[in-house]
């Protein structure tokens, strides 16, 4: 099978196509034949061990001290189960699958345990816009219902409302009954009121922790704001969460807890099945869509990795690992 694999942290050109022997399911796995990846933060931030924040040490304890422990990245997949382990039951040959791998999505297959965050794709959805969702849709999900614990009639300001996370915050935000105000750059402004945002801001034109504005909740999305800036913008107890944070960022945010009045949240979100099917039920019911921004084969991923470094994207930088049926893109 073909492979993007890295053997060594750096830019971009550490980045090489080989060929690689196809893995066989264990008792509990499936054999996943990937249709659809994407080139996420998280990816560029491992190949290039730019760990932000004082977070250099424990990232590459965690990937490897010397060179890539695992070196086939890729965290979201789309594709269709082509085997299953002798033990598995909830899924079957030739269902349509997405979730999160954790590594190894980069690839013509991958395989996965049946308890891991996988789940049916949302009927509707090809396997490129079902892999937009995972890494982004679910971060907002969790930053927003578990750690902020958005209410109806809050007001939420999202920064970076353009990025992979922001961009599913703002339809999350919106659709659990919050008036949402969105950071991103002019030219993105009529797709997120589209999206469902209620106030747009350009932050090349205005700061927007200085209007004078107040909200129950900020999510940083982009680490380009810290806590002490953003205070002057919060409510009265309002909850400034962080996507990023360094050592001194979750030591201040501990602080900040045996304080009266506004608050920062460290927090991190696990990858759970529970939350995949969360997705797919607001995918249905209308308030949840994918959003694509460039689709690249995966002999180009290079070229993703490069595009995902600028932080300008709108959505998700999809790699086409096999030919689509149909795909709707953003913009």
């Amino acid at each position: 099978m073909k492979a993007a694999v890295y053997k060594t942290y750096g830019p971009a050109d550490v980045v090489r196509i080989e060929t690689r022997e196809k893995p066989g399911p264990a008792a509990t796995e499936l054999l996943v034949r990937v249709k659809a990846t994407t080139v996420t933060t998280a990816d560029w931030r491992l190949r290039a061990s730019a760990f932000p924040g004082g977070m250099w040490l424990p990232g590459r304890l965690m990937t490897g001290l010397f060179k890539p422990r695992n070196q086939v990245l890729g965290v979201e997949f789309a594709g269709v189960v082509e085997e299953t382990g002798a033990q598995v039951t909830g899924f079957h040959l030739g269902d349509r699958v997405f979730g999160f791998a954790g590594h190894g999505a980069h690839a013509e297959y991958l395989t996965i345990d049946e308890t891991a965050a996988v789940a049916p794709i949302p009927a509707g959805l090809d396997a490129a816009e079902a892999t937009a969702l995972p890494f982004g849709a679910v971060s907002a999900l969790v930053f927003l219902r578990d750690t902020a614990r958005i209410k109806p009639g809050q007001d939420a300001l999202i920064i970076g409302a353009s990025g992979n996370v922001g961009i599913y915050a703002v339809q999350i935000a919106k659709a659990m009954g919050a008036t949402v105000t969105a950071v991103a750059s002019a030219g993105n402004h009529a797709m997120l009121r589209e999206l469902g945002a209620d106030e747009v801001i350009d932050y090349r034109a205005e700061d927007p922790v200085s209007g004078g504005r107040r909200y129950d909740v900020i999510f940083e999305t982009v680490g380009v704001i810290k806590f002490g800036a953003a205070r002057k913008a919060l409510k009265n107890n309002g909850l400034f969460v962080p996507l990023n944070f360094s050592i001194l960022d979750a030591l201040q945010g501990l602080w900040s807890q045996f304080r009266g009045g506004r608050k920062m949240l460290i927090s991190v979100n696990g990858d759970k099945r529970e939350d995949l099917d969360s997705l797919a039920e607001m995918i249905t019911a209308g308030t949840l869509k994918p959003v694509i921004d460039t689709v690249l084969p995966l002999e180009r991923i290079r070229d993703a990795y490069r595009y995902v470094e600028g932080r300008h994207r709108k959505g998700s930088v999809v790699i086409e690992v096999a030919k689509r049926a149909k795909l709707a893109l953003a913009g």
